[in-house]
């Protein structure tokens, strides 16, 4: 992607918490899915705190008129592992391979931050997105925990 082509991703702020709360409370709706502001998205409420600050990083996909239209955080879990958290798409610009996108951007900042495995929960009717993750070779796994509206993970070995 060129640098002056949109959209863009761009590394988020604090500045950028609503709109990517807008943007991931919207897909929650259109999916069903209950936004969880006190456990699950309670990240997304001081990005640079709940990512940067404990060794990972967030990125938005920007339009011209500065809307996000997507996200991911990589979330440390530990030195060889992160999760891959909000990575979500505004429903007008799925199918252009934006997810693809986002998910290639995702691993190889992971890779450069030196991680070596990826988790990732989800719910079943983000079918769009699971057929994603598996055709990149994610595989289901067992977590000891798993968020309040999320009945699946995956996990992919970086190496």
């Amino acid at each position: 992607m060129m640098e002056n082509s949109w959209p863009r991703l761009r590394l988020a702020n604090n500045k950028d918490c609503g709109k990517v709360t807008e943007l991931v409370y919207k897909v929650l709706k259109e999916y069903n899915l209950r936004p969880d502001p006190a456990a699950t998205d309670i990240d997304i409420k001081d990005i640079e705190q709940s990512y940067f600050e404990r060794g990972g990083t967030f990125y938005v996909l920007e339009e011209k008129d500065s809307s996000i239209i997507g996200a991911y955080g990589l979330y440390p879990l530990g030195k060889a592992t992160c999760e891959l958290r909000k990575m979500y798409l505004h429903s007008s610009y799925r199918g252009k391979g934006l997810g693809k996108l986002l998910l290639d951007d995702a691993l190889s900042k992971a890779r450069q931050i030196g991680f070596k495995r990826m988790t990732l929960e989800t719910a079943s009717v983000l079918k769009e997105a699971i057929s994603l993750y598996k055709s990149y070779g994610f595989v289901e796994y067992e977590p000891e925990h798993l968020s309040s509206r999320c009945n699946q993970a995956f996990v992919l070995e970086l190496e």
